[in-house]
């Protein structure tokens, strides 16, 4: 798309998934047109499933530009949690289809890119176009894990999205931790570094 004329072009952006045990941080950016406004949008927690599910795809349909990006399980291991979320908004941003005169970041720090930024605490719920990119990174991460829940129903991961629940972390003791799981994550860490004797099934 051609940048158009006589617009400021406000990107926002969020990551879905720093806090869950398994696979990849996604992030979203996405500059909304101000002559296509769309109602309803919020931080994407606090909205129903059905409704972020609407919501993705009228962000898609009527923003300027938009972009999604991840950072692999690989990566956050390597990197921590918050650079790897770091990278993949950074990823999100540089693959927008038009430059936007400023970013905005939800939380209190910036990624790493040559351009205006602000970083804004709790700004899914205050910008309209950080909501946008909240609800796109996790409607794009609750699909990856319902996809690994079809290949590996035995974690839940559908239910619980990937956070350490009690039935998670019990699935995780009884099945093994595979390669799509954080083992830099305290949780995950503890499991492989004291491995069940015997599964609750035996007990």
């Amino acid at each position: 798309m051609s940048r158009p004329e006589g617009i400021r072009l406000i990107c926002g952006v969020d990551e879905a998934g720093r806090g869950p045990l398994c696979g990849a941080v996604v992030a979203a950016a996405v500059i909304l047109d101000p002559t296509r406004p769309i109602d309803g949008l919020n931080d994407s927690k606090k909205l129903s499933e059905k409704a972020r599910d609407r919501l993705a795809l009228l962000i898609r349909e009527r923003a300027l530009a938009w972009a999604v990006a991840e950072a692999s399980v690989a990566e956050i291991d390597r990197l921590n949690i918050l650079h790897a979320s770091m990278l993949a908004m950074k990823r999100a941003v540089e693959a927008l289809t038009l430059r936007p005169d400023e970013v905005l970041i939800d939380g209190n720090r910036c990624p790493d890119l040559a351009l205006p930024m602000r970083a804004i605490v709790q700004g899914d719920a205050l910008e309209p176009s950080i909501s946008a990119a909240s609800i796109l990174a996790k409607t794009v991460r609750d699909e990856q894990m319902r996809e690994l829940d079809r290949q590996y129903p035995q974690f839940g991961l559908a239910g619980h999205k990937g956070y350490p629940t009690a039935a998670h972390l019990a699935a995780i003791r009884r099945h093994g931790v595979p390669d799509f799981y954080r083992r830099s994550f305290a949780p995950v860490r503890k499991i492989l570094d004291n491995p069940p004797l015997w599964t609750e099934d035996e007990t």
